[in-house]
């Protein structure tokens, strides 16, 4: 015969105690202001529960959730259209960095854009991929001088680190002023002379060729690794007014040796563990994008669409340097 109290039996299990249950310690302390501790007992739960949902109560507990995921998604969609234009800059005349490692800089959370020697290497990883889809694009369709571009990009790779490595002895902002000065005179030059880079017609001997694009693979390699800016820029320049390239073979030959300096700055910070792959892998597929819209932009439109873009670029550049060292505190 049952017991005259049916409920006896189980007056021990949490279930039926007037005692809250452990796990409600933790609820009660985030949300005390809106659900008193004394509506956690046998039935009021759950009359809580109806009343909450219909006051809008229990929305507000997960209301921050949608809006970090938005943010989030938001962030990670700035930067790749970000990447896919640095990509396709890149690709035509260099300076694909004016536009992803400032987005990086902005984009990026605070807590992450903090840590500029992380950004710089998600920005390389970036680039990197970008680079080698222009390289591939461009051998395929424009006749590179393998023997004398191959050598300036393995000096350019070995340099490259060492710049890198250079760093962290010297303050590469003492260069700006002479940057800006360089590149004042890269666009002069090319403004000026309206048939520079319209002809294909090496100048050099084979032999002489492939020393000075070794010297001039080495110096630029130290460049990258050391400060950055404006280095596809100054490729170019020096590939069409002292090598005698048209801007077409030498935006292809630039690519090559930037591909090196990618590589070996890529190298230097995935050893050291600054790289944020979860933002570098969908904006690696962006600037890949970019960087094949962008060959075969240059491929299609030719050497006059090249050579205006480029003055576009370098014209940029010079505005970003002149903010940097006249007005910026």
């Amino acid at each position: 015969m049952k017991s005259g109290n049916p409920m006896g039996r189980r007056m021990g299990h949490p279930r039926y105690s007037s005692a809250p249950p452990p796990w409600s310690a933790g609820f009660h302390t985030c949300c005390a202001a809106d659900f008193p501790v004394g509506h956690f007992n046998n039935t009021g739960g759950r009359r809580m529960g109806r009343s909450a949902l219909q006051n809008g109560r229990v929305d507000s507990l997960f209301q921050s959730t949608p809006s970090v995921i938005q943010i989030a998604a938001l962030e990670l969609i700035y930067l790749c259209l970000a990447a896919f234009l640095a990509g396709l800059v890149d690709a035509l005349v260099g300076g694909g960095g004016l536009i992803q490692l400032p987005a990086l800089l902005v984009f990026l959370p605070t807590s992450l854009a903090a840590a500029i020697p992380a950004v710089f290497g998600t920005n390389k990883f970036s680039s990197l991929c970008g680079t080698s889809l222009a390289v591939i694009q461009y051998s395929r369709r424009v006749r590179i001088r393998w023997k004398s571009v191959l050598p300036a990009a393995f000096a350019a790779l070995v340099l490259s680190w060492i710049g890198a490595r250079t760093v962290s002895r010297l303050n590469p902002a003492v260069l700006k002023p002479v940057v800006l000065v360089l590149l004042v005179a890269v666009a002069f030059q090319i403004y000026r002379r309206k048939s520079l880079g319209d002809l294909h017609a090496p100048r050099m001997a084979a032999n002489a060729e492939r020393f000075w694009a070794l010297l001039v693979g080495a110096a630029i390699g130290f460049y990258d690794g050391f400060f950055g800016p404006g280095t596809g820029s100054f490729l170019i320049f020096i590939f069409v007014g002292w090598f005698g390239f048209d801007f077409l073979h030498a935006s292809a030959s630039a690519k090559v040796i930037n591909f090196a300096t990618n590589l070996s700055a890529v190298a230097y910070f995935a050893a050291t563990d600054q790289i944020y792959y979860h933002y570098a892998v969908p904006m690696a597929l962006c600037n890949v994008a970019g960087a094949v819209t962008g060959t075969q932009l240059a491929i299609l439109k030719g050497n006059r669409f090249i050579r205006i873009f480029f003055l576009v670029v370098v014209s940029l550049l010079i505005l970003r340097f002149g903010y940097e060292i006249l007005w910026k505190p």
